[in-house]
C-alpha cells in the first residue's frame, strides 16, 4: 500500500493566546477529493498554511509524500489557488497565457529561462480547465469564474499531484458554480489530481466529493461523505457551534 500524500499527526497551532488548531489528525490518499468544511474562524486557512509550509505547527508532525515536511523539497508537486477576488487586481496588464506561464517559476526558478515546450505546457493546462480559447485574452476581461479557472491552470503547469483550493468560488456567480465544481471533478478523475477543497459552504459537499473533513479547531469528522450523511443535524450543529443545513445532492454537483 502506497504512503499517504499528506499526513498530519497531532497537529496544534497557537496564535499568541488564541488556539487555532487542536490535536489535528488527517490522512489524504492519492486520488481523494476532500472537502474541508467549517465555519468562519474554524482554522481552515491555518491548516492550509501548515500543509503548504507557510506555518510551522506548535505541536505535532507533518508528512508530505512520506517525508517529514522539513525534508520535502518537491514543492511544485503541490498546487495552490487562493481566494482570488480578495487579492487580484483585475486591471493587471497580462494575457491569460502570460498568467499561466508565470506558474512555472516555482519549478524553474525566477531567473531561469522558460523550457522550450512552455507554449505546449500552457496550452495543455488551459485545455484541462476549459480555457484554451481564451489564451490571448487579457486576464482582466474575464469573469470571476473564468479567472479562477486560469489560476488553476497556472497552478497545474508544474504538473502537481495535489491541488489545494481555498474558498475557490468566492467571486463566482451562483449560476457558474456548478460548472466550476464539475471542472474540478474532471481534474480529479481524468487527470488523477488529488483535490483538497476548503470551504465554509456545506452546500459544496456533493456526491462528487469522496471525503469530508469537518473542522472547528478540532477535527470533528474525517471520512467518506456517505458516512457524514448518516450524521444527525444535531451532531453537525454541535460541531459547528450554530445551525447548519445538511445538503444531500443527487447526481452532478449542484449550484
Amino acid at each position: 500500500m502506497s504512503l499517504p500524500l499528506i499526513k498530519l499527526h497531532n497537529i496544534s497551532y497557537k496564535y499568541e493566546q488564541t488556539q487555532a488548531l487542536i490535536d489535528i489528525n488527517l490522512v489524504i490518499e492519492e486520488g481523494d477529493f476532500l472537502a474541508i468544511i467549517g465555519p468562519n474562524g474554524s482554522g481552515k486557512s491555518t491548516l492550509l498554511k501548515i500543509i503548504l509550509g507557510l506555518l510551522k505547527p506548535t505541536d505535532g508532525e507533518v508528512f508530505l509524500f512520506g517525508k517529514p515536511a522539513h525534508k520535502f523539497k518537491e514543492r511544485e508537486w503541490i498546487g495552490y489557488v487562493s481566494q482570488k477576488s480578495n487579492s487580484f487586481n483585475t486591471g493587471f496588464p497580462a494575457t491569460v497565457s502570460e498568467v499561466v506561464r508565470s506558474g512555472i517559476v516555482k519549478q524553474t526558478g525566477l531567473f531561469k529561462r522558460f523550457p522550450k515546450n512552455i507554449k505546449l505546457q500552457v496550452r495543455q493546462a488551459l485545455k484541462a480547465v476549459g480555457m484554451e480559447d481564451f489564451a490571448d485574452k487579457n486576464i482582466g476581461e474575464l469573469s470571476g469564474g473564468q479567472q479562477q479557472r486560469v489560476f488553476i491552470a497556472r497552478a497545474m503547469i508544474s504538473n502537481p499531484k495535489i491541488l489545494i483550493l481555498d474558498e475557490p468560488t468566492v467571486g463566482i456567480d451562483s449560476k457558474n458554480v456548478r460548472s466550476f465544481y464539475n471542472m474540478l471533478v474532471h481534474l480529479n478523475r481524468e487527470h488523477n489530481i488529488t483535490v483538497i477543497l476548503v470551504t465554509h459552504d456545506v452546500d459544496a459537499v456533493s456526491t462528487s466529493i469522496s471525503h469530508v473533513a469537518c473542522l472547528n479547531q478540532r477535527m470533528h469528522f474525517h471520512g467518506f461523505k456517505k458516512d457524514m450523511e448518516l450524521m444527525s443535524e444535531e451532531q453537525l450543529e454541535a460541531w459547528y457551534g450554530h445551525s447548519v443545513r445538511k445538503v444531500e445532492h443527487q447526481g452532478e454537483v449542484q449550484s
